[in-house]
């Protein structure tokens, strides 16, 4: 299975993160996952990559020109898949990846997640889409998103389309379910 991972470049984040991702990293390189990602080698994209790598995944980049312009292209990749802008690295990413996991992220991690649900609730792919919530980190967001569904503006449960694990095992449960 191809697991996309939706996260950070970001270095200066919660130490916590890392680790988890690590471990996430080498429980997909260990079970046969694939991992697709945002090609970048820095923060939770780079650290994703390594460890899956170091663990037996195959590593698809999904690497925008500016990225690799500017000298950003993780050494990890077995694949990678060259794009003009971000809007190309989204719809290759989606198509490439059978799962979608967000860890922590900001801006361009949330376009990535809400892209891929709305495309779910249209119904382009029946797809899972999961916030990996490390140490709460997706708890604002939850909490959004059940204010919007309350309000109305969600039609159904928004979490037909939008899992959410707290940790590693539930996050395996719900890729292999």
């Amino acid at each position: 299975m191809k697991l996309c991972i939706f996260c950070s470049a970001n270095e200066h984040l919660d130490p916590d993160f890392f680790a988890m991702t690590k471990e996430l990293g080498e429980w997909a390189g260990r079970n046969g996952h694939d991992i697709v990602f945002g090609g970048t080698n820095m923060g939770l994209m780079e650290c994703v990559a390594r460890s899956a790598r170091q663990a037996g995944a195959r590593i698809i980049g999904v690497t925008p020109t500016l990225v690799e312009q500017r000298g950003r292209t993780s050494g990890c990749c077995d694949v990678t898949i060259p794009c003009s802008n971000l809007h190309e690295r989204k719809a290759l990413m989606e198509e490439q990846g059978d799962v979608f996991i967000a860890l922590p992220g900001g801006i361009g991690t949330l376009d990535e997640v809400f892209t891929v649900a709305a495309s779910a609730t249209i119904g382009y792919h029946q797809k899972r889409v999961i916030l990996y919530n490390m140490k709460g980190f997706w708890d604002s967001l939850i909490h959004l998103m059940d204010d919007l569904q309350e309000r109305g503006v969600i039609r159904g449960s928004w979490r037909s389309y939008v899992q959410v694990a707290g940790t590693l095992e539930e996050l395996q449960r719900l890729i292999e379910g």
